[in-house]
């Protein structure tokens, strides 16, 4: 598969040839996202700080500020032109690499026995979030200058740059976040017009490197526990590492085809399935909204995702085309891991679901990934005959 686009001479910063509209079938499955999300992470989280003696909206409340950002970044992101994407390219992999790396220094914070996070104030910003978003245009920047084929350097150039911040994600650790760069990687690579070959050297590259982790004994134990149970789930390790799938699964088979109604889950007034609000937030829906409401969600993912890839076809470069891909896979592995994670098609990796879990790093990236897609899909290649 090889993206090529229709017009190559270069254009106006402003870009006037038609009028700038916004495509609906983005901006309303992305404002229906966000106000679901907000319900569902205050049914989720309520209860169990009620039992705590806290504010029941506190995280509701905190989700809410960090949706309203993401507005603001979605419109500004929309408003990009090509030529400013590109340029910012550089400078975004830059920053994300610099955070990255303070991360893993005293100022990084450590939670769960984790340092993914640098605190702000009140505020926890995880530069892995951006860090995807950055990889996204730079692969994009470099693969855009391939003719028609993508050559064995820029095989090489591609595979250190996604390298680098694996490398700094991996110390923090999140395994997660590392397969993510490596899936956007793969499917860039393969749209930028990748042989065959190239391909399957990649892939069996990412292999050999995963095996390589495995044997080095860096993996963490809550890591290995949580690969180890769902590889043998009859082991007796796997009661206690697949606790949450399984509180996850009795959540979800409990909604039955309607759901049992907001704020009426036993699983979920009851706190019994683990970091709901966050990586979870998928057994709020199926137990609330059921089957129906389930597909309803993953409904609005698929027309978004959709109009992403509408959007790369239609991109006036190729540069525009590859970013708009790069975003689109983003948003399949996370919505496809995570929910496959919720129904145990999938190891418990930490991945959010976009949108809909609580977390403001990863809901103003995700609006920035989806912004710079629509920025992309406004200024298209123009239409013969429109």
């Amino acid at each position: 598969m090889t993206l090529t686009a229709r017009r190559t001479e270069p254009v106006s910063i402003l870009q006037r040839e038609r009028p700038l509209r916004p495509d609906l079938f983005i901006v309303l499955p992305y404002l229906a996202l966000s106000g679901l999300g907000i319900i569902m992470v205050y049914t989720a989280s309520r209860s169990g700080l009620e039992t705590r003696g806290a504010d029941p909206t506190s995280l509701m409340k905190r989700h809410v500020v960090f949706v309203a950002v993401g507005l603001v970044v979605f419109l500004a992101a929309s408003l990009l032109e090509t030529r400013a994407l590109r340029a910012l390219a550089p400078a975004v992999y830059g920053g994300a690499l610099l955070t990255l790396a303070l991360v893993l220094t005293p100022l990084g914070s450590i939670v769960n026995d984790a340092r993914r996070w640098i605190s702000v104030g009140i505020f926890n910003f995880q530069p892995s979030e951006i860090a995807k978003i950055g990889v996204i245009m730079a692969l994009a920047r470099l693969l855009a200058t391939a003719d028609e084929r993508v050559r064995w350097d820029h095989i090489a150039r591609a595979a250190m740059l996604v390298a680098i911040p694996a490398v700094l994600i991996f110390e923090q650790p999140d395994l997660g976040t590392m397969l993510v760069f490596g899936f956007i990687a793969v499917v860039m690579v393969f749209a930028a017009g990748t042989s065959w070959r190239q391909l399957a050297f990649l892939v069996i590259g990412a292999v050999v490197g995963a095996v390589g982790i495995f044997q080095s004994g860096r993996l963490r134990a809550f890591q290995l526990e949580r690969l180890t149970a769902f590889l043998d789930p009859t082991e007796d390790l796997a009661a206690t590492a697949l606790y949450n799938q399984i509180q996850s699964e009795i959540a979800i088979g409990s909604g039955g085809l309607l759901g049992k109604g907001l704020f009426e889950g036993t699983q979920t007034n009851l706190s019994f399935v683990p970091e709901q609000s966050t990586d979870f937030i998928f057994t709020a829906v199926g137990e609330q909204l059921g089957f129906v409401g389930g597909t309803i969600v993953i409904g609005l993912f698929g027309l978004l995702t959709w109009r992403m890839l509408v959007a790369a076809a239609n991109g006036r470069d190729r540069f525009s085309q590859l970013t708009a891909v790069g975003i689109a896979a983003m948003f399949m592995f996370h919505v496809f891991v995570n929910i496959g994670m919720t129904v145990r098609l999938m190891p418990v990796t930490g991945l959010p679901l976009p949108f809909l879990s609580a977390g403001g790093t990863a809901f103003v990236a995700f609006s920035a990934g989806l912004g710079i897609t629509h920025a992309i899909w406004m200024r298209r290649s123009p239409v013969p005959g429109e």
